[in-house]
């Protein structure tokens, strides 16, 4: 059974940094995709950044410049790299893992983000 657990989130001002990381229990293959999603309190869960497995990156409009989506498929690993943050990046994030030909759709559980002004 396929895990996915997040961390890297916390507290920080506006202005800072945080790298949010996403493992896996085991190895995963026929990987299509990875994505970080983040849910604001009263608002849908939107993307936020992708990466394919062939590399290609997606990014919201509101987080380009500022985020940067990496993987490392070996260790079944994702990151996303967040600079300059904003109080409006304040959510839960969601890593997820999408298998090739719609074969699964992994979750995990989420990590708290909060941006102080």
């Amino acid at each position: 059974q396929v895990q996915l657990v997040e961390s890297g989130g916390g507290l920080v001002q506006a202005g800072g940094s945080l790298r949010l990381s996403c493992a896996a229990s085991g190895r995963i293959f026929n990987i299509n995709a990875m994505a970080w999603y983040r849910q604001a309190p009263g608002k849908e869960r939107e993307l936020v950044a992708r990466i394919s497995n062939i590399g290609a990156t997606n990014y919201a409009d509101s987080v380009k410049g500022r985020f940067t989506i990496s993987r490392d498929n070996g260790k079944n690993w994702m990151y996303l790299q967040m600079n300059s943050l904003k109080p409006e990046d304040t959510a839960v994030y969601y890593c997820n893992v999408e298998g090739t030909y719609r074969s699964y759709d992994y979750w995990g559980q989420g990590t708290q983000v909060t941006v102080s002004s």
